[in-house]
């Protein structure tokens, strides 16, 4: 891959101690030769189910065309708000990759247990609607890969790539690291 192909990556944090009922987005734009060149932060409901559009608002907010994937490092950031790829990706005409880290048996049982009525019933909508979750191995490390608009090796490639070392893309990594200092931050003026 060519080191100027740029990706966005969107992590989240949110650290529960204050009450608080909105978690911080951010987006790293990274290139391929690991240069960040760009951030933008979003919030979304903690339990609620605006995470889709806060990404959509997110990357169109940072307004980069240069940015030719969308990689997102969960699927139900903030507590059970599902996203949906095929949203997210046809908002923002990229193709998008959601890259997690842990083996799961899936969200189902968690759903079931935290949500009843409507709001189980909308999030196993968008939830069932994924796309099927798969492993790859990226230097040593394994990870489970989402994607919408690629053929499974061209994600593959496109994760390979944008990961110069361990298991996680550097647009994530990034991402993640931006997400927790401005999470602490917004604790520190509350």
């Amino acid at each position: 891959m060519k080191a100027g192909v740029r990706a966005l990556g969107i992590a989240e944090s949110y650290r529960g101690d204050h009450d608080r009922t909105r978690s911080t987005l951010a987006g790293a734009v990274v290139r391929a030769d690991r240069v960040c060149d760009g951030l933008a932060y979003g919030t979304c409901r903690v339990g609620g189910t605006d995470g889709t559009d806060a990404v959509i608002d997110l990357v169109a907010d940072l307004d980069r065309p240069d940015v030719r994937y969308v990689l997102l490092g969960a699927i139900a950031p903030a507590w059970y708000n599902v996203l949906s790829l095929s949203r997210i990706r046809e908002a923002v005409d990229r193709p998008v990759i959601a890259v997690t880290f842990e083996a799961s048996d899936g969200l189902e049982a968690g759903l079931r247990d935290a949500f009843s009525g409507p709001e189980l019933e909308d999030r196993l909508r968008t939830y069932r609607a994924l796309p099927e979750r798969r492993e790859l191995s990226v230097d040593g490390e394994t990870v489970y890969v989402r994607h919408v608009g690629l053929e499974p090796a061209e994600a593959d490639d496109v994760v390979r790539a944008f990961t110069p070392e361990g298991g996680r893309p550097e647009p994530l990594r990034i991402a993640r690291l931006a997400a927790r200092a401005a999470d602490s931050y917004v604790r520190t003026v509350e």
